[in-house]
């Protein structure tokens, strides 16, 4: 399974889910060097951000953005 179609699993799996799959990704870079995780940090930011400019991704607004947390931490 290459990495796009694991990613699009994971963005079908539940919230709850979801969140223990990013906690445990999140836990798995610990083991790399600072070093390491800022380069795959920045190359992720620069995946996004060709996806925005390609218009494959138009973001979300951030009324929506700030919605969403509202209504999950009440």
């Amino acid at each position: 399974m290459d990495l796009n179609a694991i990613e699009q699993e994971a963005l079908n799996l539940d919230l709850k889910s979801r969140g223990r799959l990013a906690a445990r990704l999140l836990e798995s870079l610990d083991e790399l060097s600072n070093k390491e995780s800022d380069y795959l940090w920045a190359e992720e930011a620069l995946r996004r951000a060709r996806e925005m400019e390609a218009g494959d991704d138009p973001g979300t607004p951030l009324e929506n953005v700030l919605q969403n947390l509202r209504a999950r931490h009440r």
